[in-house]
């Protein structure tokens, strides 16, 4: 069972390593907060394995995290009080096998793997590092439309993973000699993974970035969409992890794309402020993708009319029908 010790080591990691996500996860309610927090250090402890300052040699790294695999799937005994809890979770909340193992086996690529030719291969990192989790995520919500909220879910997780990436195409290519950029697109625009190495934030690189902004983009308007189809309670604390994380586009373009000379960071501040605008919002909207675009002021995507956005939607709840969200 998971109790207060893993969840408070758990809140600890999110608080220290997330802050978007900790304050998102903070607007949840207790019976979803609880486990977001084992979750995401589970996330995070298996991620470090790979990250850290000196992760040791590549068997090592691989033997670390099948040492995780297994005491996640409740496999074999551990001590540690996160993976215990996420065993329990999945016992409880009827997380697949499945979800556990492609979240693990994109750890394991990143022992191996640096570079990516094309966005199919990309795709399949993201299988595990970002679908398994929003499919993880979406168990324990446990709305009462799961297969309709299931790919809003996954495209959801894509796009928080893919603006991951694009603010941290210097960090990760300075730290950890990863690109996570594909090459296809790079050479598209008439750049090179060669670019990123240098740091050289060439017309090229930045309309490549221009280029992989826009893909995130449509993948944030398809996970938003499916909002709609999770519980009351937990429809905002998304709308405001979505909201906060697609703001990075803004910082990104205001530096006219160039990711390379310094990592695009919001502050605290502009965090709590777009929360609050998105609450605001949230009182007198039913849609949440009218909110996520009033408040982020990104445009829908081009194959979308954006007069639309909105008049299609499936009507939720009136306000008064809603619980409140503390």
């Amino acid at each position: 069972m998971t109790d207060l010790e893993s969840i408070r080591r758990s809140k600890a990691v999110q608080r220290h390593t997330g802050l978007t996500f900790h304050l998102a996860t903070r607007l949840l309610p207790e019976r979803v907060r609880h486990p977001t927090y084992v979750l995401y250090a589970f996330f995070r402890t298996a991620d470090e394995v790979v990250d850290a300052p000196d992760p040791g040699p590549p068997a090592e790294q691989r033997h670390e995290l099948e040492r995780m695999r297994a005491a996640a799937l409740g496999e074999r005994e551990t001590d540690d009080p996160v993976l215990a809890a996420v065993a329990d979770l999945r016992a409880r909340h009827g997380i697949a096998r499945e979800e556990i193992d492609t979240f693990v086996d994109s750890m394991l690529m990143d022992v191996e793997k640096a570079r990516y030719g094309t966005f199919a291969e990309l795709e399949t990192y993201l299988r595990g590092s970002s679908v398994a989790v929003g499919h993880m995520m979406l168990d324990v919500m446990d709305p009462a439309e799961a297969e309709r909220a299931r790919p809003h879910a996954a495209a959801l997780g894509e796009a928080f993973q893919l603006t991951n990436f694009l603010r941290d195409v210097r960090e990760d290519v300075r730290e950890y000699d990863r690109i996570y950029l594909p090459e296809a697109t790079l050479r598209a625009h008439g750049a090179s993974h060669a670019d990123v190495e240098a740091l050289d934030p060439t017309d090229g690189v930045r309309a490549a970035i221009r280029a992989e902004l826009r893909r995130t983009e449509r993948r944030y308007h398809r996970g938003v969409d499916g909002i709609r189809y999770l519980p009351p309670d937990c429809q905002f604390p998304v709308l405001a992890a979505a909201v906060m994380y697609a703001d990075q586009h803004r910082l990104v373009r205001e530096r006219g794309c160039d990711v390379l000379s310094a990592r695009p960071t919001l502050t605290l501040r502009r965090r709590l402020s777009l929360v609050a605008r998105a609450w605001v919002r949230w009182q007198f909207e039913s849609d949440p993708l009218r909110v996520f675009y009033r408040v982020t002021d990104l445009d829908p995507p081009a194959d979308v009319d954006a007069g639309a956005v909105g008049r299609n939607a499936v009507p939720g709840p009136s306000r008064s029908d809603r619980p409140h969200r503390g």
